[in-house]
């Protein structure tokens, strides 16, 4: 049975509305795991109240995203996961979406997918998966390169963001858990699912299945939109800084070709000191 592991830290409303979506779904074939992370908004009292479906796990504050979706992940697998959802609180699925994903998954049992997203406010798409080159440190973002009417099925992609992806049980494990150490909050899913990719595990981005998303929300646009010298510090430094220089060392480290790792190390580096400024 399929397992969904939704990390979370406070945001109630979120996560309200995120469980929600998930009761409406046309396929109830799966289980529900939220970790909350010392949350202080009254969320562990909510989700009891009202969602008693939900298996919570409780962490000490100091998870973060990578070691709160791995240790869901350890308790789905031995409660008989075949396969395990990351997903964050702040989506919203739309009624298919576990359908569409389980029907995608019976026919490439050993792929990670992951999903279309829309802006929950215009339905606009916002993301549909990149093919990554680590020579020119460029995204070929598919939305911008597919006509709309191949924007249907499955395509393949360099990797995957966590919000709504699809792990096989055979894949975690062969490459094991995210890794917490090294990359404990930001690029963790993108670690995965590139390693994946280069140990044979197909890595797919589907079309048919959609989650409304906020892109506004996501931390790093909430820390660049308080640029401050704080804000710089915590952008290159901070555990959650979605420019953080010692995760995406670690990254380009385990990801990219050794020949054009020099290269892609300084362009990565000048692009996360210069980019928090001009977006």
């Amino acid at each position: 049975m399929l397992h969904i592991v939704i990390p979370v830290f406070n945001r109630w409303a979120f996560t309200r509305e995120c469980l929600l979506s998930l009761r409406r779904q046309t396929n109830r074939n799966f289980r529900v795991v939220v970790v909350d992370d010392g949350s202080t908004d009254g969320t562990a009292e909510a989700l009891a109240r009202e969602f008693p479906e939900v298996t919570v796990l409780h962490g000490t504050g100091f998870l973060f995203w990578t070691a709160g979706v791995n240790l869901g992940i350890r308790h789905a697998l031995r409660h008989g996961a075949d396969r395990v959802m990351t997903l964050n609180n702040d989506v919203q699925a739309a009624p298919d979406f576990i359908e569409q994903m389980l029907k995608a998954a019976a026919k490439h049992p050993r792929a990670l997918l992951g999903a279309l997203e829309l802006d929950a406010d215009t339905h606009a798409p916002v993301y549909g998966g990149e093919q990554f080159s680590f020579l020119t440190h460029r995204p070929r973002h598919l939305l911008h390169v597919l006509p709309p009417e191949q924007r249907r099925g499955l395509h393949p992609v360099t990797y995957l963001p966590g919000r709504g992806l699809l792990i096989p049980a055979t894949a975690l494990a062969h490459v094991g858990l995210f890794d917490e150490k090294r990359l404990p909050h930001y690029l963790a899913d993108y670690d995965y699912t590139s390693v994946a990719r280069r140990r044979g595990f197909p890595v797919f981005i589907n079309y048919e299945a959609r989650l409304l998303t906020y892109p506004d929300e996501s931390g790093q646009e909430q820390t660049r939109r308080r640029r401050s010298l704080r804000g710089y510090y915590e952008h290159l430094f901070g555990i959650r800084g979605g420019g953080n220089l010692r995760n995406f060392t670690h990254f380009a480290l385990k990801n990219c070709p050794a020949p054009l790792v020099p290269l892609f190390l300084l362009n990565g580096y000048a692009r996360r000191m210069v980019g928090y400024f001009l977006h």
